[in-house]
C-alpha cells in the first residue's frame, strides 16, 4: 500500500554538551520517510529544499527506498534549524531559523503520488497540511498527522480544521496539556479524540507514549531504555514515520485498536535508533534483525503474569 508523507526537510546544525555537528539531514519529513521506508517501499516524500541543500542527504534517503518525485528544488535556501541541548537531553535551546524556502511554500502533490492510501501531514504549517489533504485524492484514506506548540499558539483554528479531516493524532505531552487546557493526560487524550480523530497518541519521551481510541480504549508504553542518548532531534518524527510505515504494510485502511498499538510499538523501536547518533546517522544502518531484537525485547520488559 502506497504512503506520501509530507512536511519539512532541513539542515540542521546540533551541538549538545558532548559534541556538535553541523550541515545535517533534518526536517519532520526527512526522518519520517526514512522510518516508514523500514516498513514498505517507496515512501513518497513530499517537501521543498533549497539549491544548497547537500545532494548526499537525497541519495541517503533513495537509497532506503525513499520515493523524491515529491520534492520540490527552489532557486532559493533551504530551511534550517541550529539549536542546542542542555544537559539532561530534554531541554533544548534554538538558536537560529531560517524560514528561507518554507515561507512562501504552497504544497503540490505529484498527481502520479496523489491517490497514496497512507497520507501523513508530518510536522508543518496547519495551511500546509490543508493544502496537501486537499490533493490527496485516494476515496479510501488513513491520514496520520504531527503538530506542535507553534501551531497551537498562532494556527488553532486552522489546526482545528485538520483535526477534521485526519484518522490519527500525534502530539507530545506538553502540546496536549496546552492544546486541552488540562494538566491531565487522560482527559487531555480524551478531549482530542473529541476534535475529530478516531485515535490520538501522546508521546512521552523517554517514559513512552499512551494510545487513546474509540470507546474508552487505552494503551500506554514505556519506550526502549537508552544507556546514552547522543542526539534527540528527529525522534518524534522517526516514530510518526515508522508508525505509519508499518500501517501502510497491513490490509486496508480501517485499522483496529491493536494494529495502531503494534504500529506505535515499532515506532518507538526505530526512533530508540534514532537517538543514538547525529541525525540519522544510527537510523540509516538499521537492520531487521535489531528491530526484532528491541521488539523482542520491550515485549519481555512489559509482560508480567
Amino acid at each position: 500500500m502506497s504512503i506520501i508523507i509530507g512536511g519539512t526537510i532541513a539542515i540542521d546544525n546540533v551541538s549538545t554538551p558532548t559534541a556538535e555537528a553541523a550541515n545535517l539531514l533534518g526536517g519532520s519529513a526527512a526522518y519520517a520517510s526514512l522510518a516508514a521506508s523500514y516498513f514498505t517501499k517507496p515512501a513518497h516524500l513530499l517537501g521543498i529544499v533549497g539549491h544548497d541543500y547537500p545532494e548526499q542527504h537525497l541519495e541517503m534517503l533513495a537509497s532506503h527506498g525513499v520515493c523524491l518525485t515529491g520534492v520540490e528544488r527552489s532557486e532559493s535556501e533551504s530551511f534550517t534549524w541550529t539549536g542546542e541541548y542542555h544537559e539532561n537531553m530534554n531541554d533544548r535551546t534554538t538558536h537560529d531559523v531560517g524560514l528561507n524556502v518554507l515561507e512562501s511554500w504552497q504544497v503540490q502533490v505529484p498527481s502520479e503520488i496523489a491517490d497514496s492510501r497512507i497520507v501523513v501531514p508530518a510536522n508543518m504549517s496547519p495551511d500546509n497540511q490543508i493544502q496537501m489533504l486537499d490533493q490527496c485524492t485516494a476515496e479510501e484514506k488513513f491520514v496520520v498527522a504531527d503538530t506542535m506548540d507553534l501551531w497551537i499558539d498562532i494556527a488553532s483554528e486552522r489546526l482545528h480544521e485538520v483535526l477534521q479531516r485526519i484518522d490519527l493524532l500525534v502530539i507530545n505531552e506538553s502540546e496536549a496539556r496546552d492544546f486541552t487546557g488540562t494538566s491531565n493526560l487522560v482527559l487531555a487524550g480524551e478531549l482530542l479524540l473529541k476534535k475529530g480523530p478516531r485515535y490520538v497518541v501522546i508521546k512521552l519521551g523517554e517514559f513512552g507514549a499512551i494510545l487513546f481510541g474509540p470507546d474508552g480504549a487505552i494503551f500506554k508504553f514505556h519506550a526502549w531504555p537508552l544507556r546514552e542518548i547522543v542526539d534527540p532531534t528527529g525522534a518524534g518524527d522517526t516514530f510518526l514515520g515508522a508508525m505509519a510505515g508499518y500501517l501502510a504494510n497491513l490490509e486496508g485502511v480501517d485499522f483496529s485498536f491493536e494494529q495502531i498499538r503494534d504500529a506505535i510499538l515499532r515506532g518507538s523501536i526505530l526512533a530508540s535508533f534514532t537517538c543514538e547518533d547525529f541525525s540519522t546517522r544510527r537510523l540509516e544502518t538499521v537492520t531487521e534483525e535489531e528491530i526484532q531484537l528491541r521488539l523482542n525485547g520491550l515485549k519481555e520488559m512489559s509482560h508480567w503474569a
